[in-house]
């Protein structure tokens, strides 16, 4: 029985130390991340694209359901492909579209479109099927509801990570 216990106790005691070997997290600010390699201004979000050239682009794949959008807690992060987010952009965030995916978001109680890249994952969620940032909302007429039905239309399937 004894020798029981002593195995219990080694385990756990392994367990604490080992803990504070632990990764630090990906999720970082960007002033975090970047004060010790520079004492200027921490990079800014890169410069949104123009994807004026997928307006015309059919649907490779079309998706309905409801969208949520996400701010300030992650603003200044890292997103799961590398960019800087930031909230009052325009990006967005899917469970399984591969990064760099070019998709346009419909508001279906307004008809509002937006293009945008997929470049952040999100949890899933059986009743959500997109995150948007707060800039892509904001364009679409969400931020009051904080939810709305959404169409989905994938146009470029990305090829960053899954």
């Amino acid at each position: 029985m004894n020798i029981g216990r002593f195995h219990i106790i080694i385990f756990l005691a392994a367990a604490f130390v080992l803990q504070g070997c632990a990764s630090v997290p990906r999720f970082t600010s960007r002033n975090e991340r970047y004060k010790s390699e520079s004492k200027e201004t921490p990079p800014q979000p890169k410069e949104q694209e123009n994807l004026d050239r997928y307006l015309n682009a059919p649907a490779l794949e079309t998706v309905e359901g409801a969208a949520s959008f996400y701010a300030d807690k992650y603003n200044g992060r890292i997103t799961y492909n590398g960019e800087v987010y930031d909230m009052n952009g325009v990006s967005a965030a899917h469970p399984t579209y591969r990064m760099g995916t070019v998709v346009r978001v419909t508001n279906l109680s307004n008809n509002k479109s937006l293009l945008m890249r997929i470049n952040d994952r999100m949890p899933f969620r059986p009743d959500r099927v997109i995150d948007l940032s707060l800039g892509s909302a904001k364009l679409l007429d969400i931020v009051r509801g904080g939810l709305a039905k959404v169409r989905i239309e994938v146009l470029e399937w990305g090829t960053g990570k899954n």
